[in-house]
């Protein structure tokens, strides 16, 4: 099943704690189109399917680890399991920006933690070298008290800030501001935006949910996401019409209409200059795999 929009979706990290881990076993993956204002480290196994992050699509295997950042759209689709394995497995773990500001300003050493960040908000694979150096790490999570969890996360960033196998997703980034004003801000103009970016753009409501003019919402927004508004907007288009490519037989003018593109080939030459193939190649591709 394909979803129109991203949900926000709330990630409860008890009070008191750091971080959330969720050791995530299920007889599939559904899709799950979603985004939230955390971190998240996952590593999946014993499955194959489909990875989504923001305008980037991809099959994903056994030992497939990411990082992305808060709120970029993200979702992975189970397709099948690997040789005897009874459930899709991920061990999914959740921190905030919050979290992770507080700990590498006050902890030197984890500096290059910071860079790694920075680039998780485009999403970032780790090859299958470090997914598998890190894998029986992130496994045992699972198993360890509070204190153990917090003091193996920071290990395991440190370790991933070092490795040299990254691979950048997303054709954009995601960052909301450190300033706690704008942070409410631009949380509530993101959320309008992946709930309506199908529909024409326009700045009025944005402006009215941020009590902002055009000039400062603009601003705002570019200095928090380094794109302006019709960039990120047709960043999450790209991202439904890649997902409606590679789940659906729908017809290209569907797509784009769906997707919020002006017609066929609209979305053709938009989606061509993104990805540097058509949308009729695009499809054929992930047929073919």
């Amino acid at each position: 099943m394909v979803i129109s929009q991203p949900y926000f979706e709330t990630v409860a990290i008890p009070p008191g704690r750091s971080l959330l881990v969720f050791d995530r076993q299920l007889p599939e993956f559904p899709f799950n189109w979603h985004y939230h204002p955390e971190f998240e480290l996952t590593l999946t196994v014993n499955s194959h399917g489909m990875r989504f992050v923001g305008d980037h699509v991809a099959h994903y295997g056994d030992g497939d680890l990411v990082l992305i950042a808060p709120n970029l759209p993200h979702a992975f689709q189970s397709q099948s399991l690997i040789g005897k394995a009874t459930a899709h497995h991920a061990m999914i773990c959740w921190f905030t920006q919050q979290w992770a500001d507080g700990l590498i300003g006050a902890v030197p050493e984890l500096a290059p933690v910071a860079a790694l960040l920075m680039q998780a908000r485009r999403g970032i694979r780790f090859g299958s070298d470090t997914a598998a150096r890190l894998r029986r790490q992130i496994l045992d999570l699972g198993q360890m008290n509070a204190a153990a969890q917090v003091i193996a996360l920071q290990a395991l960033l440190v370790e991933l800030a070092q490795a040299p196998d990254r691979q950048l997703l997303a054709s954009g980034e995601v960052m909301v501001s450190d300033l706690p004003r704008d942070r409410v801000r631009m949380q509530k103009v993101l959320n309008h935006l992946h709930d309506h970016y199908d529909q024409p753009l326009r700045l009025k409501p944005l402006c009215d949910l941020a009590h902002l003019t055009e000039s400062q919402l603009q601003r705002i927004f570019k200095r928090s996401t380094r794109m302006s508004i019709s960039a990120y907007v047709g960043q999450l288009r790209l991202g439904r019409a890649c997902q409606m490519l590679v789940q659906t037989e729908k017809p290209m003018g569907q797509i784009a209409t769906e997707c919020g593109f002006f017609d066929a080939a609209d979305f053709a030459r938009r989606f061509r200059k993104a990805r540097g193939a058509t949308p009729s190649a695009y499809r054929m591709r992930f047929r073919g795999m």
